[in-house]
């Protein structure tokens, strides 16, 4: 693309053991789970907004064996022993999001960091990564930014975030005959979670295009000024909208890039010209983690930002890493992720409506550390005009200023950023602050 770094960079499957959730029986019953605090309330809250599957599965498991009396609110999960350092164990969907976490296992360098990692874990969906976490089964996850406000504010679970995985790297995907959002009036459009920047981007994009957004079961009709927003898991997409199931779908990459390749579908917006640089996946650490194994916790962010510098020098390395001819980290073949990783002409994307700011000179994807106070506020502003699944009164209280505050921990990557050059490594401010840029 036009910046420097890209030119340079152009020249199995595991499955989590689920153990039933111990709800406290006898005069603490129906307080909550004695591993997480989860209340039945919030229990079964937790199922209906993830998914039918997700309450499958949590049904016959979820959280942890009880480590003794329930906690106390807010909700924790079983916490981690101050004398021993946990191996690295990280839970990924098979997404270019994941790439900094997969390299730096790939690349060794979490045990270059002095840390034992065990080999990821392969998820699905969404729901199935949370359910992960939440039993304590993976440590270190990539996960929608928007759902780090649901887990911490709205079920009250301490994690909190340690840094961007990435920037950029989702676009708005659809049959080739579609050439404008309002000719997705009347139809049905895939989101991979409620809780997603792609929801919210989506939501804003149908908004200014006239269109109404409404929730209903995937066979009810709509009318023409309407569009259905329904729920696939991002390994499902590709094949739906093949089958013109959907109209589109609006999801991370290389899913866009498949049907790109397939010619199935093709993009009619990326999502880093709606929000320019935004945040989609971070990465996610449990709260005891960063207080009992504060050095534990350092070293995996170093590890990541290691791994983010050295992929967005080596876009081709990354994509063998990633495919299934490679690393077999995922089932996607090396043509599909080098176009996710590279494809991001102006020339071409300008023609057919994906960029409607080349100007900005971001690339398709990014990979970046650092997570922006700014954009942490300004989505829980968006969150709370954008429709989801389940209550939603949590949004509405909190204070956009303080959740930037709250939520993240940025101190570890200020850290990390020192042994790569700093924040110039990657192009940012020194200071580290920004204003957002969003152009529908």
């Amino acid at each position: 693309m036009t910046s420097d770094r890209q030119a340079r960079a152009r020249s199995s499957r595991a499955t989590p053991h689920w153990i039933a959730p111990p709800f406290a029986s006898g005069p603490t019953a129906g307080l909550g789970c004695d591993c997480c605090g989860l209340s039945r309330r919030d229990f079964l809250q937790l199922t209906g907004l993830f998914s039918a599957s997700l309450g499958a599965t949590l049904a016959v498991g979820g959280c942890q064996p009880a480590q003794g009396p329930a906690q106390s609110s807010p909700a924790a999960s079983a916490p981690a022993t101050p004398t021993a350092q946990p191996p690295v164990k990280i839970g990924y969907l098979p997404i270019t999001d994941a790439a900094p976490l997969l390299v730096a296992h790939a690349r060794e360098l979490y045990q270059a960091e002095g840390l034992t990692a065990e080999k990821p874990t392969l998820f699905r969906s969404w729901p199935q990564v949370v359910e992960a976490f939440l039993a304590r089964q993976v440590n270190v996850i990539h996960i929608l930014m928007p759902a780090t406000l649901w887990l911490r504010y709205g079920r009250k679970f301490p994690a909190k975030i340690v840094a961007w995985n990435h920037t950029n790297g989702s676009a708005l995907t659809v049959l080739p005959e579609i050439n404008r959002l309002e000719d997705l009036g009347g139809r049905k459009v895939a989101v991979p979670f409620w809780y997603s920047i792609h929801n919210v981007v989506l939501q804003q994009l149908l908004k200014k295009a006239g269109l109404k957004v409404v929730r209903r079961p995937k066979e009810a009709k709509v009318a023409a000024n309407e569009v259905n927003l329904i729920v696939l898991p991002p390994p499902d997409m590709v094949s739906a909208l093949a089958n013109q199931a959907i109209a589109g779908y609006i999801v991370a990459e290389p899913f866009n890039a498949a049907a790109e390749n397939l010619k199935t579908g093709k993009i009619l917006r990326f999502t880093g010209d709606v929000w320019k640089d935004h945040a989609c996946c971070v990465v996610l650490m449990h709260e005891d983690d960063l207080t009992q194994h504060p050095d534990w916790a350092q070293r995996v962010v170093q590890a990541i930002v290691k791994a983010q510098y050295w992929s967005g020098e080596n876009r081709a390395g990354v994509a063998e890493i990633l495919s299934k001819e490679g690393g077999k980290y995922t089932p996607h073949p090396k043509a599909a992720l080098i176009r996710a990783l590279t494809a991001y002409d102006p020339a071409v994307y300008q023609a057919q409506g994906a960029i409607a700011h080349p100007d900005w000179q971001i690339d398709r994807i990014d990979f970046q550390p650092y997570p922006f106070p700014s954009y942490t506020a300004e989505l829980v502003r968006l969150l709370k005009e954008t429709q989801v699944e389940g209550e939603t009164q949590f949004l509405q209280d909190l204070d956009p200023e303080w959740v930037a505050q709250d939520l993240v921990d940025d101190s570890l990557v200020k850290a990390a950023l020192a042994a790569v050059g700093g924040p110039a490594a990657f192009r940012l401010p020194e200071n580290l602050t920004r204003k957002e840029t969003i152009a529908l």
